[in-house]
């Protein structure tokens, strides 16, 4: 991360210009607005109340564990390839989290960046520091973007809020949105058996309807399968999303105290900028 590269993605959320380095960790539009730049290598851009809250260090921890053992692999290759098809010099994640599937979708080469945005600040932190091509963003996906109009080749969102009017605003014409959500039998054992939130029924249908006036759906490819899970494995699960505000699960085993067989499913759909 350089204050310059950061830069070029950002616009003022006061009054929308453009965004420029000044002096060491401090960026400011040409109307005065300024913001400093933390030293770990993002910016803070929140402005005005908010509704939700970014993701615990202790939700991004579970998540951590969760995904360095392989089981979403399926999916983290699927965005990989989906991406790699597009070639992309400038790749924005919109919820990054981790930066797990920003990882896998980054494309080589030096002069590819990506911006990796979340509401929570230590998300976006873990992103940045894993990953050298990448700068960091702490914004909320609800109000108007920081980032400026084209900015990106190709916008990634998985399992996360979604602003349509404004991803069709930051995306290059006729670029790529590719969203991933949950099928309705993703996590089917563990909410059968109270451990996890129930989920909207309508998901997909209910995306696809949202985006359809700025979005075009080019294409909708599904992944879903069984795994086994020890009890350590589930709550680390559990404790990764938004199941972790409901349940009572201790970081170290489920209410079971058993394996599970859980399934895992996943709706990928790409959608072009109309």
């Amino acid at each position: 991360m350089s204050l310059q590269t950061l830069s070029e993605w950002l616009r003022c959320p006061n009054c929308f210009l453009p965004l420029h380095p000044r002096g060491e960790l401090m960026l400011a539009c040409e109307r005065g607005h300024s913001f400093d730049v933390n030293k770990r290598g993002f910016v803070n851009l929140l402005t005005g109340p908010r509704k939700f809250i970014g993701d615990s260090a202790a939700m991004l921890e579970a998540r951590d564990r969760f995904l360095r053992a392989g089981w979403y692999d399926p999916l983290r290759d699927a965005i990989h390839t989906v991406v790699a098809g597009e070639s992309p010099r400038r790749l924005l994640d919109v919820g990054c989290g981790t930066g797990y599937y920003l990882g896998a979708a980054l494309p080589p080469g030096a002069d590819v960046r990506a911006l990796g945005m979340d509401l929570s600040p230590t998300a976006v932190s873990r992103t940045i520091r894993s990953h050298d091509r990448v700068d960091g963003l702490v914004a909320d996906v609800w109000s108007p973007l920081p980032i400026r109009a084209g900015a990106a080749d190709v916008i990634l969102n998985v399992f996360a809020p979604r602003n349509a009017a404004e991803f069709q605003r930051v995306l290059r014409p006729d670029g790529l949105l590719l969203v991933v959500v949950p099928q309705p039998t993703h996590l089917r054992q563990l909410r059968e058996s109270g451990l996890a939130v129930e989920m909207q029924a309508d998901k997909a249908a209910h995306l696809t309807t949202s985006l359809a006036a700025w979005f075009r759906l080019e294409h909708h490819d599904q992944l879903d399968r069984t795994v086994h899970l020890s009890p350590f494995e589930v709550a680390s699960l559990i404790g990764m999303g938004p199941s972790s505000h409901h349940s009572r699960s201790s970081a170290g085993e489920d209410s079971t105290g058993l394996d599970q067989l859980v399934t895992v499913a996943f709706d990928i759909f790409g959608f072009r900028r109309r």
